[in-house]
């Protein structure tokens, strides 16, 4: 369901207020919503997007883990999904998680599949999620395909937390070299400029220019933030023109270094997903179509659209990938040896692993370098100013003598 999102107040049966956030195409829908579930409504206008999606404040990727987590497990102990589901209510401590939760219970109190009222809440549940839950729910196995499931969102919490843990210490040196050379720029290098001026003495060329620099950094240094500013929005505005967000994704992957670690880290997401719903039973042309939804590279996900038609005409998974030109070798041979023996789906579980220590191993053998080169940097930059000026007060004071 792709909507607006509403927020209401409304009674139930036993005049209790219960406020919250639905979504549908419409008010009146909002209103029939309501009435279905026997509440009466008192207030129902448009919100803003729902408060449990990634990134804003409500359930992030560790809350939507431990919500699998807990469900795995009271699933496996052949708990009845209703009572599953309140007991998770029960035992969440994130308001928003237990607003999720809650209207999942509803949901399937009123008839619908738990895949369905998944479904509901696309900001939560990646396509993915829902076809393997649907899946699970289809052929009586949800039990079984829940674990994996949790280990999907496992291996991806692993990967993008040692990816960010890697890339604190660089950004705190970037930050620290940016800001240390602005305050030497702003407010040390204009003290020599008045001791030069106070002394009457010739300036070193040198010294000249971080003089020259240093004022128009004090004069107009907030257009160099401007500049920043609108080069951000301008890329991020490639993002609403799909010609434009093509462009951007096929620069970042022509990237030397990046560009490498971008397409073994979107492989690594398309194999494990691939592995998971081909597992769960879904038909090969279906998980194509979800993998490729999964993706955030738009070069790739063409490439597989592409894929997907070949599958569709007879070729083999790894033929039709290794045809694009695009994905490493190793995922269409890998690919095909599945092919061969009927183990695909476990055979991708096996590459996205790999392709995952690749990428870890990649951002290690990267940040292990980028540090020193730093340090290095920063050191040449505040030593060079630093050198340069005192030079200069000393060539001043020799004339001076």
């Amino acid at each position: 369901m792709s909507g607006q999102t509403f927020r209401y107040q409304a009674f139930d049966a036993a005049g209790k207020r219960e406020s919250g956030v639905l979504e549908a195409e419409t008010e009146r829908e909002a209103l029939r919503i309501l009435q279905g579930r026997k509440l009466t409504p008192i207030l129902v206008q448009p919100g803003k997007a729902s408060s449990w999606t990634f990134g804003r404040r409500g359930i992030s990727a560790a809350g939507l883990l431990d919500f699998t987590n807990g469900l795995c497990t009271l699933v496996e102990a052949r708990v009845p999904l209703d009572r599953a589901l309140r007991l998770l209510e029960g035992i969440t401590e994130s308001a928003a998680m237990r607003e999720l939760v809650r209207g999942l219970l509803r949901e399937v109190k009123e008839g619908s599949s738990l895949a369905e009222a998944m479904e509901q809440h696309p900001g939560v549940f990646s396509k993915m999620y829902v076809n393997i839950v649907r899946a699970g729910e289809e052929g009586g196995i949800l039990h079984e395909l829940l674990p994996d499931l949790a280990e999907f969102l496992e291996s991806n919490a692993r990967t993008r937390q040692s990816i960010v843990s890697a890339m604190v210490y660089p950004v705190v040196l970037v930050i620290t070299g940016i800001l240390s050379v602005g305050l030497l720029m702003v407010f040390v290098i204009p003290q020599f400029a008045a001791m030069f001026q106070d002394a009457g003495a010739e300036i070193p060329p040198s010294a000249a220019f971080l003089l020259a620099a240093s004022e128009f950094l004090r004069n107009y240094g907030y257009l160099a933030l401007i500049a920043a500013a609108l080069a951000f929005f301008g890329w991020k505005r490639l993002d609403a023109d799909p010609a434009g967000r093509w462009r951007k994704d096929n620069f970042l992957l022509s990237l030397p270094l990046m560009g490498n670690l971008i397409l073994y880290r979107e492989c690594a997401l398309f194999a494990r997903t691939m592995g998971a719903l081909m597992g769960a039973g879904i038909p090969l042309i279906r998980a194509l179509r979800v993998a490729r939804e999964v993706l955030v590279n738009t070069v790739l996900t063409r490439e597989l659209a592409r894929v997907e038609e070949d599958v569709r005409g007879g070729a083999g998974l790894g033929v039709s990938l290794e045809a694009t030109n695009r994905f490493p070798t190793l995922l269409h041979q890998l690919v095909g040896v599945g092919e061969e023996s009927g183990r695909t789906a476990s055979i991708l579980l096996k590459a996205a692993a790999t392709f995952d220590s690749h990428v870890r191993h990649q951002v290690a053998t990267m940040v292990s370098a980028l540090q020193p080169a730093l340090i290095i940097i920063l050191a040449i930059v505040v030593g060079g100013i630093t050198i340069t000026m005192l030079s200069a007060v000393f060539s001043m004071n020799a004339v001076e003598f």
